[in-house]
């Protein structure tokens, strides 16, 4: 977590907390796997309600290695995390994901 408003700070939610990410992209769940790329980015718990709770969030998908080498794409959504299928919007592309569809 990067920062939280005061006033939420006791909320099991954080509504208003801006949180970092900086992941590796690997091929399988295993801590072993292969490394393909790394996830970064930004997002916001954007609700109070814990029946919809959900997040807005910005996202870089970089590949370096593998089938994708050298191609990223880039989401900025909102993120509904209680629902069992999630659309996220994809603003761009780069490589192999530029003009994809």
């Amino acid at each position: 977590m990067i920062a939280h408003p005061n006033i939420t700070h006791a909320s099991s939610f954080q509504f208003g907390s801006l949180f970092a990410i900086d992941d590796p992209l690997i091929l399988e769940p295993e801590p072993t796997s292969t490394l393909i790329g790394n996830a970064q980015g930004l997002y916001v718990s954007s609700s109070r309600d814990p029946a919809v709770f959900t997040s807005v969030m910005y996202a870089d998908f970089a590949f370096t290695s593998g089938r994708f080498n050298g191609s990223s794409f880039s989401l900025f959504s909102r993120n509904l995390f209680l629902d069992k299928v999630h659309e996220l919007a994809i603003v761009v592309g780069r490589g192999a994901f530029r003009m994809a569809r």
